[in-house]
């Protein structure tokens, strides 16, 4: 071949063989690589934060920085940043960090678009995880929270013992998740197996593929055999109306198992796939003690100089060698800083009311984000009846009423108290932000009463809700991106010297990890260029 480093009338064959012979597969794959023959990695590139060292060569210093906004990609983006010894100061307009990431506890004071206030009265180590309230074990977040020292522990996810009710479909009572799943299970697992014992996939299968998929579908699903017509007739998989216990307390499997046609006319099926999306399987996690607790000690990091509380963007100017931002004082006096280079990490709609001169693409491009809306409501009960009287411990419980999810928190269990979660989306969030909050509180009230009964109701100790389209300076729950549009690759790169950050730019939107992943991203572009000749 042209340009070959072989010997004249070596074949390469025979050149790697003997190439083994004497150095063995090790020598043999290394050589292969020389070649250009063998397989490699396309592994994405490792993270390496910016380093002081880095500038030791360059005859370069690290910049001055300013972020607009303290959430979680903000307040990563400085951290990151002053890693490398980049002068870094984070302008946020509410008066705590986190952004998004809101935990209310007792005499926690929110005021929203509509000027209602809240004053939470929790008691004692009781939260709302207003915002973000889960982290998947694969996402960075929880690297961030090791770095950090922010100790975590498990967020229950998915319970069996939780309810699912859709009241629409004539679901006369509550059912635990583990008898939904059972008999559906059961159903499909009796349908397939007789569609495929009488031929209907023969054309797809061969015989000893029929044989493992029948002897699957037994197990999976907990039919009968040939024999009985493959029928799903309950197990005690379902669950028990009087459990297993001492002498001969054999235990009283529940029933009866409703036929095939009511179980799917309920369509309680439908939240069986909830924990097969790969950001809500378990085992998920959060952080003790509340997931501000993220955003608090980010804040630590940076120190009280680099992060200014109460202090609203009202003008970014790019030129051609540095970035001035005007902004209100909490004192209400208009304030400028001058810095090399911006960070931009608000939420789209936010940012694009700000005036700028970034030009008019990146206006239009901010308005292509779609806004998301949710909803969270806390109740605070005086007893933790869900663990002592539905034995739930933690989980969700899934309907199709106007709360949609009631969680159950995954901390504190056996404590004196608890705070249950109802977390909606959509049109529900929007027509519980178009109340009061506490006429939000009852009417979510009366909604889980169909669950759960009067307790509900009775042990009620107080409430705390967020209307994420109505909160100041975010004014959505997420932005969702136009991914694989000119506008998302637009604002993924810099606007002259403004970066911009957040989940919104990202594959990830709506969790922390996007948060991180992005600000990651603007650190690398911008200290690269920083580097550069």
């Amino acid at each position: 071949m042209a340009g070959s480093v072989l010997p004249p009338g070596v074949s390469r064959r025979r050149f790697l063989s003997a190439v083994g012979t004497a150095g063995g597969a090790g020598a043999m794959f290394a050589t292969m690589g020389a070649l250009g023959l063998a397989p490699t990695a396309h592994a994405s590139p490792r993270y390496e934060p910016p380093r002081r060292s880095d500038f030791a060569l360059t005859g370069r210093g690290a910049a001055k920085v300013v972020v607009l906004g303290g959430g979680i990609a903000g307040l990563a983006a400085a951290y990151e940043l002053t890693k490398g010894g980049y002068d870094c100061t984070v302008l946020e307009a509410a008066d705590r960090p986190g952004g998004r990431n809101f935990t209310a506890r007792g005499g926690t004071v929110q005021t929203d678009l509509r000027g209602d206030t809240q004053t939470a009265a929790f008691s004692e180590g009781i939260y709302l995880n207003a915002g973000p309230a889960r982290i998947a074990q694969w996402m960075v977040t929880l690297d961030y929270c090791r770095e950090l020292g922010v100790p975590v522990e498990v967020f229950t996810n998915t319970n069996a013992s939780a309810f699912v009710y859709n009241e629409a479909a004539g679901m006369r009572q509550p059912e635990r998740i583990r008898t939904t799943k059972a008999d559906v299970y059961g159903y499909v697992s009796e349908l397939l197996a007789k569609a495929t014992d009488r031929g209907a996939l023969d054309s797809e299968l061969t015989a000893t593929d029929k044989e493992r998929l029948l002897d699957f579908l037994r197990d999976w699903g907990a039919i009968g055999n040939k024999a009985s017509g493959w029928r799903y007739a309950g197990t005690s998989r379902r669950g028990y109306s009087t459990d297993p216990g001492a002498g001969d307390q054999a235990g009283v499997p529940l029933g009866p198992v409703p036929s095939l046609a009511r179980t799917f006319a309920e369509g309680a099926g439908r939240y069986l796939s909830f924990d097969f999306a790969y950001e809500q399987a378990m085992l998920m996690f959060q952080p003790v003690g509340g997931m501000d607790r993220i955003p608090l000690a980010l804040a630590r990091a940076l120190g009280p100089r680099r992060l200014r509380l109460r202090t609203a963007v009202t003008g970014i100017t790019n030129t051609a060698d540095k970035v001035g931002v005007a902004f209100l004082e909490p004192n209400g006096t208009q304030g400028h800083l001058v810095a090399d280079f911006c960070v931009a990490a608000l939420p789209p709609r936010v940012l694009a009311r700000i005036p700028h001169n970034l030009g008019p693409e990146i206006q239009a491009a901010l308005g292509k984000w779609q806004i998301g809306t949710a909803a969270k409501i806390g109740l605070e009960y005086r007893s933790r009846w869900w663990e002592t009287d539905c034995r739930i411990y933690g989980g969700i419980t899934h309907t199709d009423l106007d709360i949609e999810r009631i969680w159950y928190p995954s901390h504190g269990f056996h404590g004196p108290r608890g705070l249950l979660v109802n977390y909606c989306y959509g049109n529900h969030a929007r027509q519980y932000g178009d109340l009061a909050p506490d006429a939000r509180a009852q009417r979510a009230v009366e909604q889980g009463v169909k669950i759960h009964g009067g307790k509900h109701r009775t042990e009620l100790a107080s409430a705390f809700s967020v209307a994420w389209h109505l909160m100041p300076h975010i004014e959505s729950a997420w932005a969702t991106p136009p991914l694989g549009t000119p506008a998302y690759q637009l604002l993924g790169k810099p606007a002259g010297r403004v970066y911009f950050a957040g989940d919104w730019l990202t594959h990830l939107t709506a969790w922390q990890a996007g948060a991180f992943e992005s600000a990651r991203l603007a650190v690398r572009q911008l200290h690269e260029r920083v580097l550069s000749p």
